[in-house]
């Protein structure tokens, strides 16, 4: 003879959980009326709901967005930290990598750019906006704070994916800016690389300042910020004003393609087709810059 627990099957006459049906469930969604075990429980306004009445609901509940269209983010602007952060990491790898690999291969010039020198390495135009110097570290930590400083104010505006594209484009419009702007490389001489995420910083203030104006917002204080930062570009020997330049043009043009589309269900495709016309303006001005030599 066993003396085991015997198995406990319930009755038709108690209810059970459409998921779990060997759970008996006393507790009914207060949307659909069906039991729920305490695993397929989630709390309501009033009493608890199923978690497929919870699912329908996100189904169905149209997606908040920012007046731009992008999703909106609560808390904390997570590109931006992830940004500040891979900055952070990278100038760290600058100092522990010996040989100065990190800003050989990721560094922007002219020559890098050129094929006619049999070189042509495109993707240095956004890497490069991720070095900083490392014989000043002001150069980090002041383009950090702008960041920080911008990146709280237009990431929650423009949403998560919109921000990182008019960073990211705008840190290519900076070297684009350079490429124009700046000689050719001549054979002989030394080779100068351009770090920093100046241009991207830039093309922050362009966007800003197109997001302002378009909210009716007040821009002296902007333009005062841009004017200042443009003329120390000027007035400091190895800041490459070129790239300020090309960062400032091109975050405006990204925020004027987000901002100045007609809101409505083709809103995101026309965004994004404006962002991509902004990108292959920068290929197309690059690709002219080259043949040009």
């Amino acid at each position: 003879m066993s003396y085991g627990i015997p198995s406990v099957e319930p009755s038709a006459q108690v209810p059970v959980c459409p998921r779990h049906p060997d759970r008996p469930s006393y507790v009914r969604c207060q949307r659909c009326g069906r039991p729920a075990c305490p695993e397929c429980q989630r709390a309501a306004a009033v009493g608890f709901q199923c978690i497929d009445c919870v699912n329908e609901t996100k189904r169905t509940t149209p997606a908040v967005r920012t007046v731009y269209g992008g999703a909106v983010a609560t808390g904390k602007p997570m590109v931006t930290f992830a940004i500040i952060a891979l900055c952070a990491v990278l100038y760290v790898l600058q100092w522990l990598i010996p040989g100065d690999e990190v800003y050989q291969n990721l560094a922007f010039a002219t020559v890098y750019a050129t094929p006619e020198y049999g070189v042509f390495e495109p993707w240095r135009m956004l890497t490069s906006a991720f070095l900083h110097s490392q014989g000043f570290i002001l150069h980090i930590v002041l383009n950090m704070y702008m960041l920080w400083m911008f990146g709280q104010a237009l990431e929650p505006l423009l949403g998560r994916v919109r921000f990182l594209a008019v960073y990211i484009l705008s840190a290519i419009g900076g070297s684009v800016g350079y490429l124009l702007l700046t000689p050719g490389y001549i054979p002989g001489q030394p080779l100068t690389g351009v770090v920093g995420a100046s241009g991207a910083i830039f093309g922050l203030f362009g966007a800003m300042l197109v997001v302002q104006r378009h909210r009716g917002g007040e821009t002296k204080q902007l333009w005062v910020l841009i004017a200042i930062n443009g003329v120390i570009g000027f007035l400091v020997p190895q800041i490459a004003w070129q790239a300020h330049l090309g960062g400032l043009v091109t975050g405006a043009l990204c925020a004027a393609a987000i901002a100045y589309v007609p809101r409505g269900p083709r809103q995101h495709l026309l965004q994004f087709a404006g962002l991509a016309a902004v990108l292959a303006l920068l290929a197309l001005a690059s690709w002219s810059r080259m043949i040009a030599g």
